[in-house]
């Protein structure tokens, strides 16, 4: 039997919750907090966002779309939703939009392969399309797997969409290999969107207007070579968001972070999204020690620039 049946199907997405952004200056406040361009988003686009210190570090990240033309909805980490939801509220101000919890008023599930292509057909990543009282966005693929995030209200989720059947450890293993980072409650305030990726797989919008650290994620794309990088991996051991990865070249300190990670479905060890030194590579990585599991390099889905110097 083909090994990819057991990717594909569909699952209740446990481990995320939701944001509403509701009122008449939601968009326009979303737009002054997100790295992304929410003022163009509309019925038939998502956007993929961080949510950024001032010094630019990722406090979140976000899968948003519109309810309509004053309510939005936001999917996070759910490790994240309450101190994510406490720290927007401090920046609304006098701004009429009020944030809250609707993670118990809707449901998200997970599609992929042919489930996914039902529900989306060819349309782009990030694209929306709206049926029967449900709403699917287009995921990046992963393990040649199309993947699409099917939402609807609660009261009548079981009706709107797919029953679930997929394992949610199936699910998390192709958000890895996706090669899209989640910040979680181990991974807060690590990284500048340029060392997950961001600006590549359309995090970062840079013709928009002013947001919290904006200043430094500028900086950090025309400032010359990027020197850190998030690639993927496997290994034997199945690795942990936040944990330490060394370098044989490199003695005494970590040279990256777990930025995201998944144990393979079915079979021992997993994957990892590993942002590191790219001076790093070349001498062997490990997993939380020197001499811990070694992590052999995967490909990603999409093309990374590994310009940076020697190790010194």
């Amino acid at each position: 039997m083909d090994s990819s049946l057991s990717l594909q199907g569909v699952c209740n997405v446990s481990g995320w919750g939701v944001i509403r952004a509701q009122g008449a200056d939601a968009a326009s406040f979303l737009q002054g907090q997100l790295t992304n361009d929410v003022l163009a988003l509309n019925a038939s686009h998502a956007r993929f966002a961080g949510f950024c210190s001032a010094k630019g570090r990722l406090q979140a990240s976000f899968v948003v779309w519109s309810e309509d033309a004053d309510s939005f909805l936001l999917a996070c980490s759910s490790s994240l939703l309450a101190p994510t939801l406490k720290r927007l509220s401090m920046f609304v101000m006098r701004a009429q939009c009020r944030l809250s919890d609707a993670s118990g008023e809707i449901v998200l599930r997970g599609a992929t392969g042919l489930t996914a292509e039902a529900w989306i057909a060819d349309a782009d990543v990030w694209a929306r399309r709206d049926r029967n009282g449900a709403t699917a966005i287009r995921l990046p693929d992963a393990a040649g797997l199309r993947r699409a995030l099917l939402v609807a209200p609660a009261a009548v989720a079981d009706v709107a969409m797919p029953a679930a059947g997929l394992s949610i450890e199936a699910w998390r293993w192709l958000d890895v290999q996706s090669g899209i980072v989640t910040i979680e409650a181990a991974t807060v305030d690590r990284f500048v969107p340029q060392m997950v990726n961001y600006e590549i797989v359309g995090g970062v919008d840079f013709q928009k207007g002013c947001y919290p650290g904006q200043e430094v994620v500028a900086r950090s794309q025309y400032r010359g070579t990027t020197k850190r990088r998030t690639l993927l991996f496997d290994s034997d051991e199945v690795a942990s968001a936040g944990q330490d990865v060394y370098a044989s070249a490199v003695a005494g300190e970590p040279v990256g972070t777990v930025a995201s990670a998944a144990a393979r479905p079915g079979q021992a060890g997993g994957s990892a999204l590993v942002e590191l030194r790219l001076a790093a590579l070349d001498g062997s990585l490990h997993l939380g020690a020197i001499d811990g599991p070694v992590l052999r390099r995967a490909k990603l889905p999409y093309a990374v620039a590994l310009d940076a110097e020697p190790i010194t």
